[in-house]
């Protein structure tokens, strides 16, 4: 698959760096040079540009992906470039990142948006479920979006994989799976590869799959492929 992604900041460069793990091909874009960082993901291309510029998206041939995700701190941004991927270039899945919660009802398909996240209010759901007595150490728990589920996991603290780094994971996860943060002492982290994992964290994925047992029986056996 080819993905697109506007904004080459943490968020950005986190999902670039697992779709790439994945075997996708991946262009990140920013107009800030300094964003830009060939050497810390080899796989990746790169494009010094504005994304909301339609010559710079021409440029790009995003007509060319199969996928856009809006991933940049800029709420106005995400729905800049949303809009132009959709009706410009016909991309067939445009994904974008909800800075504001309260920009929340304007990511639409009005917008070209197929699925908005919102990490905000991604992670109170997620601590509204755990505060329903849910035990997230024995199962996965499921957001329903669009085509899409957030799915969360905390390993339970004699996980085989405690001490193995973050990065292993990415190889071994099942298709249609990405993991796009890890929450660690009640703080949220982007998915750094050399972080070493630790039993008690908690691991959020995105996902299209249909399944995710394979995923499940995946983390708790402490295999990575």
């Amino acid at each position: 698959m080819r993905v697109a992604i506007a904004g080459a900041g943490s968020v950005g460069r986190s999902i670039a760096a697992e779709l790439s793990e994945s075997g996708h091909e991946v262009l990140l874009i920013d107009r800030d040079s300094r964003s830009i960082g060939v050497d810390e993901l080899p796989r990746a291309e790169w494009l010094l540009a504005d994304a909301c510029e339609l010559a710079s998206l021409e440029d790009a041939r995003l007509d060319d992906f199969d996928a856009v995700v809006a991933a940049s701190g800029d709420d106005k941004v995400n729905l800049v470039v949303s809009l132009l991927a959709k009706t410009e270039f016909g991309v067939g899945r445009v994904i974008a990142r909800i800075n504001d919660p309260r920009n929340e009802w304007l990511f639409t398909e009005a917008w070209g948006v197929d699925v908005a996240v919102s990490p905000p209010r991604m992670m109170a759901a997620l601590v509204e479920e755990a505060e329903d007595g849910e035990d997230p150490a024995e199962a996965l728990s499921a957001l329903s979006l669009p085509e899409t589920d957030l799915l969360e996991f905390t390993l339970p603290q004699d996980s085989p994989h405690a001490g193995r780094p973050l990065g292993g994971l990415a190889p071994a996860l099942p298709e249609g799976i990405v993991l796009v943060a890890m929450v660690r002492e009640g703080r949220v982290h982007t998915p750094d590869p050399q972080t070493p994992l630790r039993g008690g964290d908690e691991l959020v994925f995105l996902s299209s799959a249909a399944s995710v047992e394979e995923l499940g029986a995946l983390l708790e056996s402490g295999g990575t492929g």
